[in-house]
């Protein structure tokens, strides 16, 4: 059946029109992320936007296994999007897939539209909402942003999946009946996203306890993060 570790599409896995189509798509999102991340970076928060792309770089060339035989990684998109903000969280993942296509031919450069469209766009919105839907809790305590953090990344990664489902249904091999394919590809992507959810919680609670103020999510809150009571 065709799937794939974490998405990462190979070439032919969809067909031509439909890979021309979700190029498109994601060229747009593109701009639109680029504008929105002139907005948000400044001398103090694109450095870090650049080790969070390093870093999501560095933590996708890590696999964990899932099942016998099926191993998942990082993608990355609510751990960027909490730290950095949607649109400069987008455009770090982007950076990672088109240097992972470009040099270790991890996801075909023709599905290199699709791939930017479910992890960079689809999945870091996800994650990005989610977050922003519990962040009276996140900006409670330590506990409360790690939960949230996880929550947000499990999410990130079974809405990026149904991306892949639709690009699927479109464009993919009649021959694979449509239900199957999703039943593995939002089966799998469940396990992943614990995985993702434990690193992404895990990160982000250890730049939360170092310096909250670098954290995105927790801007415009009421209060500054409690890290711990005093004794």
């Amino acid at each position: 059946m065709p799937t794939s570790v974490a998405m990462h599409m190979s070439d032919g896995l969809l067909n031509a029109p439909t890979s021309i189509l979700f190029g498109a798509i994601a060229v747009l999102g593109l701009v639109f992320a680029t504008i929105g991340a002139r907005r948000d970076l400044d001398d103090r928060t694109a450095p870090m936007a650049g080790l969070v792309a390093a870093f999501i770089f560095a933590v996708q060339m890590l696999n964990f296994p899932v099942l016998p035989g099926v191993s998942g990684h990082l993608l990355g998109g609510a751990l960027a999007a909490i730290l950095v903000g949607p649109w400069s969280g987008a455009l770090c993942v982007t950076i990672v897939l088109v240097l992972q296509a470009l040099l270790f031919a991890d996801g075909g450069l023709t599905a290199l539209g699709a791939n930017i469209t479910n992890m960079a766009l689809i999945g870091t919105a996800a994650g990005y909402l989610v977050a922003v839907l519990l962040r009276k809790i996140a900006a409670r305590n330590k506990v409360g942003l790690v939960a949230v953090a996880f929550i947000a990344a499990f999410c990130n990664t079974v809405i990026a999946s149904l991306g892949f489902v639709l690009e699927f249904a479109i464009g993919g091999d009649p021959a694979f009946a449509l239900g199957g394919v999703a039943a593995t590809v939002i089966g799998v992507h469940c396990l992943i996203g614990i995985g993702e959810g434990v690193i992404t919680a895990l990160t982000v609670g250890a730049v939360g306890a170092v310096r909250p103020d670098l954290v995105h999510l927790l801007r415009g809150t009421s209060r500054p993060l409690v890290l711990k009571e005093a004794s």
